[in-house]
């Protein structure tokens, strides 16, 4: 039995469809029981835990081949992190009282960042399962290009996206949500000793330039680039209701000056094959369809 977390958002749901596609058990682990009625109608045993719910979580994972975490992501962390703490300590809870054979754990780029950053909770994660006894992988993904989805309406309507990875020119590492899952799929079915960390990114990197050019040839029309200046981040989060906006500008920092990076830039981590021009027409085209509707 293969019991997954975060079955109802894009990595995790790829993920369970390559194990299903596999002939492989699956169980989704979901917060709402109502969110699982899809995967049960496609022969998913399903449970119901919060990921902060230690007691659920053990039951969920029990009698488990194998567990995958997708812990849930806080972009407005308060200091020190509790939100994510409180997760890990559950988490970490219910794999020693479950003892599944081995875990798969999506982390980040940049959970080995040195210095304090939004990533930092990835971070935490990684450390707190290390120290587990069975296997586990930690699955570090690119900046994920399916991100861009905030960007559609300003491409579409304004002929611009703006962007806080600068220089414009600059390319960072990217992946599809999709090339995640596929990957972890691959990962959970392996036998492995010991804990190990796979990074993964896109077949290549992205730059801001790149991604309003695939937009302008999704839509038809010219987009441009426009970076939003570092002095105006803090007022912008908070205006839009950040309260400790620091944790993200410092991990966005972290791209531009280098520091949230791969251990050798790129040269050995997994490489997906969905393209940047793949993921931004399934945007605009979602986007389109959302207003059919």
């Amino acid at each position: 039995m293969y019991a997954i977390t975060g079955i109802t958002g894009k990595v995790g749901g790829a993920l369970a469809e390559e194990l299903l596609a596999a002939g492989r058990p699956v169980r989704a682990v979901v917060r709402d029981a109502a969110k699982g009625a899809a995967w049960a109608a496609r022969g998913c045993e399903v449970a119901v835990a919060g990921m902060e719910d230690a007691a659920a979580l053990t039951a969920a994972f029990s009698a488990a081949e194998a567990v995958f975490i997708l812990p849930p992501s806080e972009f407005d962390p308060e200091p020190g992190y509790p939100e994510a703490r409180r997760v890990i300590d559950a988490v970490v809870a219910a794999l020693v009282a479950a003892g599944p054979a081995k875990v798969l754990c999506l982390s980040t780029i940049g959970a080995d960042a040195p210095h304090d950053n939004l990533l930092t909770q990835r971070t935490l994660m990684e450390q707190a399962l290390s120290a587990l006894p069975m296997p586990v992988t930690f699955l570090r993904p690119a900046w994920f290009i399916d991100n861009a989805a905030g960007d559609v309406a300003s491409a579409r309507d304004e002929g611009v996206i703006r962007s806080f990875l600068t220089p414009p020119d600059k390319r960072f590492p990217m992946v599809a949500a999709q090339d995640v899952g596929l990957t972890g799929a691959s990962l959970i079915q392996q036998n492995w000793t010991g804990k190990r960390a796979v990074e993964l990114e896109g077949p290549r990197r992205v730059s801001p330039n790149d991604l309003a050019q695939s937009f302008a040839e999704a839509l038809g029309r010219p987009v441009r680039v426009e970076i939003v200046p570092r002095d105006s981040w803090e007022a912008l989060f908070r205006s839009q209701g950040a309260e400790h906006p620091m944790p993200r500008i410092r991990m966005l920092d972290g791209f531009n000056e280098g520091w949230i990076e791969f251990r050798d830039r790129g040269h050995s981590p997994l490489k997906g094959n969905t393209s940047l021009a793949a993921v931004v027409e399934a945007l605009v085209a979602a986007a389109r369809n959302g207003e059919a509707a």
